[in-house]
């Protein structure tokens, strides 16, 4: 539906015109580029044809839709944004559109093109005009966003957990003034230190920010976008931040298009993916001439950032960096927000758990003094004090070294990656990976080398090997089927040798194309100097090769002949080359060894298809090269100049070709892949090949891969057999027994399960993907061992869509055009660092030195990220907020005097726990790590139940105990008191002259007291700290002193911690200001031995985990 829209101006004679389909994805208010990029094309519509034309009353509707479209998606964004922003942003927008629609490269012909940027497409620039056009507009990129730093300030002030730390520091002021009567000098130190806490934590906010962005900044210079263009007359690759004005691009499938190009010449079949820009999910059909005078929407513009999904084609650079049309739409368009990740989605339910769990603890602590002790206890606890008293708890309840650990487990991973020459593109999507427990990688080139040569060449009645096919032409016997052979691998071709290593042995050469094509050109240049051929022929039209069609066509005409003056010009070759099983029906005759040619009949064909098995079986690629000769008419004649023409004739005559041979391409899989897909197993993760290749090629790779290990492998019968079965069971089962049809009862789920525990194995071309049901994939996704074969882009992307509806965490790794549809719909994608530009501008992380062994050690760091992290935060939680939730507890119910002060609370979060937890981020794996099924993140979070058994009710409920005996055991040792005349005493301890003793005393041994259960909870969180720093081994078996799992900085946290009790109990003006006291010296060892019995306690637990897996203990375990 075409809809034209204009703006309706005071005075009677603007108008604008400008298509827009409202059925595309552009208008659903999903993206903002998306919209950003419509709306300045309308607006450049607008301003172009305003001057011409009148408006309709329906141009004047569909101008204040497109209006309100645009406002509604601000509004949708930011959810409220006054009027005044609309109109900056609309100024903004008039401001672009102007720019851009004073630009008419599009409009030019291609010579005025050449012309206005004095450029060549044969010569291309010279280095002095490639450096006076650099210097003038600098280089190809993007400028950096604006830094908005107070934005940023006040995001990093009032994020996490610092809101809570805020309510609590307002408690503590108003508690000093105005409530305080009189006030207490230690209230105004509490306040203080808990507006340092804040400043900490947003400065550790802003370190992460600025590690991370640094870290990212620095790995992303590892893979920079690379270019071919021509510069002093030879095609030759550079990075694409040095394109100038002027230089001539060649682009190809795979290719990220890298500055905004107006297209001089194009193959039939080039095609743009602009769905970043438009929202269109379909693929822009690229032209020579323009198709629209709106610049952003015309065909002949190759826009800066989109890809090249097929095709090839060579363009002029005429913007470059912020001139593109990226480049005007970054500059008013705030970024995206990214999609959380798994690791953020746990770290937020984390903060909101803890938020909710302190405020209702320090909300319930007041109500009980409002309710209860005011009235019945009115000068037990003033109003200032149960303020404050609440305050601690609230901060108790703040793990303040788990923002440390999470910047500092950010920055090793970084560090890891870099050394394993992984880039990952946000460094949170590595604990994501960690979750995945299916793989689905591609086979060329990424478990196999992408070093293609060919091995076997067969006609009709014979195979050569290309030594020996060359030994037979060079003989001159079977001279004719041979040079047919040659010339259709020579010319049906893509690929071109690099002319700096011409000179160079053939195995070494350079070649520019894909893999495949390289061999092809290596086995014709074996045979025979292939620039003698093409110096013969002139290439009319051409059809790459592609994962859809499975074919690359190349109609080739022979100029020498043509040239002679006794000849008549003799019609074209149309030439084929491609999968066999794809071509066979276009093909009606076969060429022998000796070169007659033979109708393709039954037999031929069964013998064709034996020896396309027979190399297949080996886990050879087969390739059939076909070819049409027209020997009484030339279809093609007086088109030479009309490519479309050409395209429709070369499409009709792709038939009655004749098979020229066969060859068999050899290319082995990786040398660490074996080892990669046990790991994988190991790990509970299954490995999926998914391939375009043919079914029993990609069988066999993948049982030298190891990724089918079983002798038999189930095909799509199977699956039919086995649904037919579990229908029959279900309904025979519903008759006898009188049961309902549900899923809990049905036979599907044993038939599932039976496939998960004994790993079968299937092979699915992607021909038999039609007709399948939902019941029919539960039946596949229960598979251990699948490969994928004859898939097109769109069958990968629903294999991943169909392992996710079914809560599978699916990782794709690939490295061609096709594999990016998947890469995107993955939870993680995986890119070769040799792959095409678009499969890695699709994936979340990159190998760059294509060693796929890096994915291992990406998955056990990202499952030790979520290791540490819980290990971290098991650590914090106990003395942190269970151990001082107590004291307060006992205190405002039970009448004992304050066990621990709200100061010491404020400490142990901010200093004695910190080191210890960011001690803990260094711990290596411990060895099960990768032993262990993969983390569902659906049913195991960073903290569940177990989570908060093990925190507080094992470590957090011996914490509490051990420190309150030693505590009422000072008591009793050094003023007497027996555990019951503290229990209920209330008002009395306040009022002096309890026991027989004064205010002065009671005050010091309460100090005493408290000074003591403060040093005890810092040496019980020693054995907390060496207990949880495993899961389910000893700590004799994750020696932290020596080996392999080595962690000193364990250590250096005892004498950390034991420094910040000196500082605060021995230095006098923290015992004034903060009310802290000496410590008598037994107190120093009598906790010891409660910290063993916590680190033997856990020990005992592990052992019973790892002995009996089955028990409650081990299913209770964190």
């Amino acid at each position: 539906m075409e809809i034209q829209i204009a703006d309706e101006p005071a005075t009677a004679t603007a108008t604008a015109t400008a298509t827009a389909n409202f059925n595309t994805p552009a208008l659903r208010l999903k993206r903002k580029l998306t919209v950003e990029y419509r709306t300045l094309s309308i607006q450049m519509g607008m301003h172009n044809q305003s001057r011409y034309q009148r408006p309709t009353a329906s141009q004047s509707f569909f101008a204040k839709l497109q209006m309100w479209l645009y406002c509604k998606l601000h509004i949708h964004g930011a959810h409220a944004q006054h009027q005044t922003d609309y109109s900056n942003q609309q100024n903004r927008l008039n401001s672009n559109a102007d720019e851009l629609s004073s630009l008419k490269f599009h409009l030019d012909t291609v010579n005025q093109t050449l012309a206005k940027f004095g450029t060549s497409p044969i010569q291309g620039l010279e280095d002095a005009a490639v450096k006076r056009r650099r210097e003038r507009d600098g280089p190809n990129t993007l400028s950096s966003p604006p830094n908005r730093i107070f934005l940023k300030i006040f995001e990093w002030l009032f994020s996490g957990f610092c809101p809570l730390l805020w309510i609590a520091a307002i408690f503590v002021w108003i508690s000093w003034k105005p409530l305080g009567k009189p006030s207490n000098p230690q209230y105004l130190a509490l306040g203080i230190s808990l507006i340092v806490v804040i400043a900490l934590q947003a400065s550790f906010s802003a370190w992460q920010e600025w590690t991370t962005s640094r870290v990212m900044a620095s790995i992303s210079t590892m893979l920079p976008t690379e270019t071919m263009v021509i510069r002093n007359g030879e095609l030759v690759k550079i990075i694409a931040g040095e394109l100038v004005q002027g230089d001539i691009v060649h682009v190809r499938g795979g290719d990220k298009v890298p500055a905004d190009l107006r297209l001089i010449e194009v193959t039939c079949d080039l095609r743009f993916d602009r769905s970043m820009l438009t929202g269109e999910s379909d693929a822009t059909v690229a032209t020579v001439s323009y198709t629209d005078e709106n610049y952003l929407e015309t065909q002949n513009i190759a826009v800066m950032g989109t890809h090249v999904t097929q095709g090839s084609g060579i363009g002029i650079v005429v913007a470059t960096g912020n001139s593109t049309v990226m480049g005007r739409i970054a500059r008013m368009t705030a970024s995206k927000k990214p999609e959380r990740t798994l690791l953020q989605i746990e770290i937020t339910r984390f903060v909101t758990i803890v938020a909710i769990l302190s405020l209702l603890v320090g909300i319930t602590l007041i109500i009980i003094w409002a309710v209860w002790l005011q009235k019945s206890f009115p000068t037990f606890l003033l109003i200032s004090d149960a303020l404050v008293n609440s305050a601690g708890v609230i901060v108790a309840f703040v793990p303040d070294g788990l923002p440390i650990c999470l910047t500092l487990t950010l920055t090793l991973i970084a560090k890891r990656m870099q050394r394993q020459n992984v880039l990952v593109k946000n460094l949170t999507t590595v604990e994501t990976l960690g979750s995945v427990n299916v793989i689905c990688s591609d086979k060329t080139g990424t478990l196999t080398c992408n070093r293609m040569s060919v091995v076997n060449a067969g006609f009709l009645d014979a195979v050569f090997t290309p030594d020996a096919l060359r030994q037979q032409c060079a003989s001159g016997k079977g001279f004719t089927a041979a040079q047919r052979l040659y010339e259709t691998a020579a010319l049906c071709n893509s690929a071109s040798f690099d002319p700096a290593t011409t000179g160079l042995p053939i195995d070494e050469r350079s070649i520019i194309g894909d893999a495949t094509d390289s061999s092809i050109l290596r086995f014709a240049e074996n045979i025979c100097p292939v620039s003698r051929l093409c110096g013969e022929y002139c290439k009319l039209f051409e059809v790459p090769f592609n994962s859809k069609n499975k074919w690359m066509l190349s109609l080739q005409q022979n100029v020498v002949a043509s040239n002679s003056v006794l000849l008549p010009q003799p019609p074209p070759l149309l030439l084929v080359k491609g999968a066999p099983d794809v071509l066979l029906p276009r093909c009606s005759t076969i060429q022998d060894a000796s070169g007659q040619i033979h109708p393709l009949n039954t037999e031929n064909i069964e013998r064709l298809q034996g020896l396309q098995y027979q190399w297949s079986e080996l886990g050879q690629r087969v390739l059939m090269l076909c070819r049409r000769e027209f020997l009484d008419t030339n279809p093609f004649a007086g088109l030479e100049d009309d490519q479309a023409e050409l395209e429709r004739v070369a499409f009709i005559h792709n038939c009655n070709l004749c098979v020229v041979g066969l060859v068999s391409i050899e290319d082995p899989p990786r040398k660490e892949i074996p080892h990669v897909v046990d790991t994988c197993r190991r790990a509970g993760i299954r490995m999926f090949m998914v391939t375009g290749d043919f079914a029993l090629t990609a069988t066999a790779i993948a049982r030298q891969c190891h990724i089918i290990t079983n002798d038999r492998v189930d095909t799509i019968e199977d699956v039919h057999t086995g649904l037919l079965e579990c229908v029959q069971n279900t309904f025979s089962s519903a008759a006898n027994n009188m049961l309902p049809l549900d899923k809990d009862n049905s036979p599907l789920v044993s038939a599932v399960t039976r496939h998960e525990d004994n790993f079968c194995s299937l092979v699915l071309s992607g021909s038999e993907f039609n007709g399948l049901q939902n019941e029919h994939w539960d039946i596949i996704c229960a598979y251990g061992e699948i490969v994928f074969a004859r898939t097109t882009p769109e069958q990968k992307l629903r294999i991943v869509q169909e392992l996710r509806r079914r809560d599978f965490y699916v990782a794709v790794t690939g490295d061609g055009v096709n594999d990016s549809p998947a890469l995107k719909a993955a939870h993680i994608g995986v890119a070769m660092g040799g792959g095409s530009e678009v499969a890695k501008e699709a994936a979340d992380m990159v190998l760059l030195d294509n060693n796929f062994a890096s994915i291992i050690v990406a998955i056990e760091n990202g499952r030790l990220v979520f290791e540490n992290l819980k290990k971290v935060l098991i650590y914090l939680m106990p003395a942190g907020s269970f151990s001082e939730f107590i004291p307060m507890l006992l205190n405002m119910v039970l009448g004992v005097p304050l066990p621990l002060s709200v100061i010491f609370m404020v400490l142990i979060c901010m200093l004695t726990d910190v080191w210890a937890s960011i001690s803990l981020m260094y711990e290596s794996s411990e060895s099960d790590i990768m032993l262990r099924a993969p983390r569902n993140p659906k049913r195991e979070h960073l903290v569940d139940l177990k989570f908060f058994g093990q925190a507080y009710g094992f470590i957090g409920l011996l914490e509490a105990l051990s420190a309150h005996i030693i505590f009422f055991v000072f008591m009793y040792w050094y003023g007497g008191f027996t555990p019951g005349d503290l229990f209920l005493a209330f008002d009395k301890w306040t009022l002096g002259d309890f026991h027989g003793k004064g205010q002065a005393t009671l005050n010091l041994l309460l100090r005493t007291g408290q000074s003591i259960h403060f040093l005890t909870l810092v040496i019980l969180q020693w054995g907390n700290m060496f207990a949880t720093r495993t899961r389910r081994l000893s700590v004799f078996q994750q020696n932290p002193l020596w080996g392999p799992t080595r962690n000193l900085r364990l250590l250096a946290a005892i004498p950390f911690t034991l420094g910040v009790v000196f500082l605060f109990c021995y230095i006098g003006w923290f015992n004034r200001i903060f009310g802290t006291a000496h410590i008598p010296l037994p107190f120093f060892f009598i906790p010891i031995p409660f910290a063993l019995f916590i680190l033997c306690m856990d020990e005992l637990r592990k052992l019973v985990l790892r002995t009996r897996p089955s028990s409650i203990v081990a299913r209770a375990a964190w």
